[in-house]
């Protein structure tokens, strides 16, 4: 890949071979560099077990490579043909319930069905042999958005694999048993045949079996993807394998990217604005940001998202005039190496025909094509900002098997969602224009330490030793913010010794007598000895300070007259614990307040809802400014520089026009 990526999903099978002419005819115009081809064509290519057909592929992959159009050629492992689930009908996935799902979807697929295994080995090396060395393919897509619609799989092919699992993991049955707690409610085992997977049971199953099943369903798929992957750098050495992960909290929770990222050789991810949220900019930005940080910091690429609305939403609603643009600017902006959509031309038929595409049903003669040509032109005009890096203020904790566990049944209260609390907590920093750093719970203390403000959103699962890097974080003169109901349980979902908030308590320098959960629709009231009130829902916590201080306390409800906000002085840092669940104007006292100790000034020069984000690296630093209001604003520059395309000079303010975005070169 030698030019940002600017294309989409391309499936000609859907199209007469005239149409394909006509495709890349305006592909050219519109100055698409790369496609993805190939992604549900099994069926089409092994027409029967073992007969292959190339004839389409090889003329489709030729036309894209005399037209100097880059191929992402997929493996189409995510919908085997039908012949397949004939012959193998036990390849397809049981429900929790027992139903076993039928074919007429997609992701239809036990991951531990040697039959699937190996047919879609079979498919990946005929691939691999036939396209490996082929100079239009600059990258391999294996499968298929893991983990959507469905992963775990509860069939005996999959109770057996997961025995085997376990076995693995524990080696004896004495470990398990007492990592799983099965004294309690008599589930003791006495012989690895008794375990079953945690199917529906007449009340809630053992937690730690449903945390173990789901690492379990994510290993197996993992397990075929590189399975797929290793075929492939054997077979194309030098060209980058990815799948399209889809890291947005909002769109899949199967999957632990942290482990996924490090398998890929270039992370790439697939994002659908939340189109009913009036501000989904501030998830887009969230959603790049954790994409970045699961590539390590480093470029990514953007492989899909929409030019307008998406059908499988509750409401499809149209993007509005330039609002395409500066969502794909806004995902370059944090580091994607491109801009890439579902799909090329819309549909005509099946589940997606009413799915927004580059090329709309209107056709050529409509506002997205001319946003699709226009977008075009301008990403091809950021070319020279391939390959450098965001600029990052702050890290934020997440963890994906955090939250898998909070949401498991019987929490003190349904209402405190680990996503609700990181998506109120990043727009809170977005609103302070902080750019965010996502790390894993087992951060090294050097990527910890790039940070002088580290914020924990919801960390319930945290083990003992993340509270020891977090304590080191802040001895050396870090500081920690950490929400409420964090460092509760191990990595088996039981209780930390002693009293909450577990693994956190020592750098907190509090313990936790009792959670308080608020009736639906109370609230309580926050007071500081200087400031306004703030207001806290859902939940609440009786707090014994060990050491820290004492910042904010409850005026009423069930915690009332104790902390609420602590302030706890470690080494030559500062660790703070919010006990509630804070309204936004809360999280903006307290945020404000961790920023002075972190020697952060959050910049008050800019409007809401206007980003200024920045790539740096050796051949400079690129400013870009994304304007989500309706009004024309005004943002200072710190000296001047040449914005791109035009190489016009600005200096002292950049104006940016009402839903606009501006990139500049800043100047040495």
């Amino acid at each position: 890949m030698t030019r940002l990526a600017y294309g989409g999903d391309y499936n000609p099978e859907q199209w007469p071979e005239e149409v394909w002419h006509e495709d890349v005819a305006l592909m050219r115009e519109a100055g698409v560099t790369m496609v993805s081809v190939g992604i549900f064509s099994w069926a089409m290519i092994e027409p029967r077990e073992g007969e292959y057909d190339f004839d389409r592929l090889d003329r489709i992959v030729e036309l894209l490579h005399e037209a100097g159009i880059g191929v992402d050629l997929a493996t189409p492992t995510v919908v085997p043909p039908a012949w397949f689930y004939r012959a193998h009908p036990e390849a397809l996935p049981v429900s929790r319930e027992g139903v076993r799902w039928e074919i007429g979807s997609r992701g239809a697929i036990c991951h531990n069905s040697p039959a699937y295994r190996e047919a879609a080995a079979r498919i990946t090396r005929a691939l691999g042999e036939r396209y490996g060395r082929h100079p239009a393919v600059v990258m391999w897509h294996v499968h298929n958005e893991y983990g959507v619609p469905v992963l775990e799989c509860y069939c005996e092919t999959s109770a057996a694999a997961f025995r085997t699992w376990l076995r693995e993991r524990y080696t004896t049955l004495e470990a398990l048993n007492e990592a799983w707690g099965t004294t309690f409610w008599g589930q003791v085992y006495h012989d690895w045949e008794e375990i079953r997977p945690p199917r529906a049971t007449p009340t809630v199953c053992n937690p730690a079996q449903r945390l173990d099943y789901a690492r379990f369903a994510d290993d197996s798929a993992l397990a075929n993807f590189r399975r797929e992957r290793d075929l492939l750098h054997e077979l194309s050495p030098g060209v980058p394998v990815t799948t399209n992960f889809m890291v947005s909290p909002a769109q899949c929770d199967t999957i632990d990217y942290w482990a996924w990222g490090r398998e890929v050789d270039i992370v790439t991810n697939d994002h659908y604005l939340t189109a009913e949220d009036d501000r989904n900019h501030v998830n887009l930005s969230m959603t790049a940001d954790l994409t970045r940080s699961v590539a390590g910091g480093g470029p990514w690429l953007l492989l899909e998202h929409s030019t307008s609305g998406v059908n499988w939403q509750r409401r499809g609603i149209a993007k509005r005039p330039g609002e395409m643009a500066r969502n794909s600017l806004a995902h370059i902006a944090r580091g994607s190496e491109g801009a890439m959509f579902f799909q090329w031309r819309a549909s005509r038929f099946g589940a997606e025909k009413f799915h927004s595409a580059m090329v709309p049903h209107a056709g050529t003669d409509s506002r997205v094509w001319r946003e699709v040509v226009e977008l075009g032109t301008r990403v091809g005009a950021l070319e020279e900002v391939r390959g450098t890096r965001t600029v990052t203020d702050v890290g934020v904790v997440w963890d994906w098997q955090s939250w898998r566990a909070q949401r498991l049944e019987w929490r003190p209260s349904d209402d405190l969602d680990a996503r609700e609390r990181l998506e109120a907590w990043y727009a809170a920093l977005f609103d302070r224009h902080l750019t965010a750093d996502f790390l894993p719970p087992d951060a090294a203390a050097p990527r910890l330490a790039t940070h002088p403000l580290v914020v924990v959103p919801a960390l319930y699962l945290a083990t003992k030793e993340t509270g020891e890097r977090l304590r080191a974080y802040v001895e050396d003169g870090g500081t920690l913010v950490v929400s409420c109901f964090s460092g509760i349980v191990d990595e088996y979902d039981a209780v930390h010794p002693g009293p909450h908030p577990g693994a956190l308590r020592d750098v907190l320098g509090v313990t936790v007598e009792e959670f308080q959960p608020l009736r639906a629709g109370r609230t309580v009231t926050i007071a500081g000895a200087d400031g306004p009130s703030l207001e806290a829902e859902v939940w609440a916590e009786t707090v014994v300070p060990r050491g820290a201080e004492t910042v904010w306390s409850y005026l009423d409800g069930p915690a009332a007259g104790g902390p609420a906000v602590t302030r706890h002085r470690l080494g030559r840092g500062t660790a703070w614990y919010v006990s509630a669940r804070l309204a936004p104007a809360g999280l903006a006292a307290v945020l404000d307040a961790a920023c002075d100790d972190a020697g952060l000034a959050p910049r008050d020069d800019l409007p809401r809802d206007v980003e200024v984000v920045r790539r740096s690296g050796e051949g400079g630093t690129y400013l870009f400014a994304l304007n989500h209001t309706d009004a024309e604003v005004k943002v200072p520059l710190e000296g001047d520089g040449a914005e791109l395309p035009g190489e016009e000079r600005v200096s002292g303010r950049l104006v940016v026009p009402a839903g606009g975005v501006r990139v500049v070169r800043l100047r040495d």
